[in-house]
């Protein structure tokens, strides 16, 4: 999944700055809806990522039924965490 694409699918642009209070939320339900229906681990671990960044991401027992994909999750947490703090 290319981050573009899926910033257009929920939000109708790529450029965040430029969405409205309203359309961010609608943008981040469907998003929400779209990690509910993948059944692709790659899609999953994509659509929960970027709903982390916006602050929205479900808990990773939720998203991920695969002991290693909230492995893959916590790790990311930690390493943007991480980042923040630098």
């Amino acid at each position: 999944m290319r981050i573009d694409d899926l910033l257009h699918r929920a939000f109708g642009t790529t450029d965040l700055t430029a969405v409205t209070p309203a359309g961010l939320e609608a943008g981040i339900e469907r998003l929400t809806v779209d990690l509910g229906l993948a059944e692709d681990r790659e899609q999953r671990f994509a659509l929960w990522t970027l709903l982390y960044t916006l602050g929205s991401a479900p808990d990773l027992d939720v998203a991920f039924p695969e002991p290693a994909d909230r492995d893959a999750a916590r790790n990311l947490m930690d390493m943007m965490a991480a980042a923040g703090d630098a």
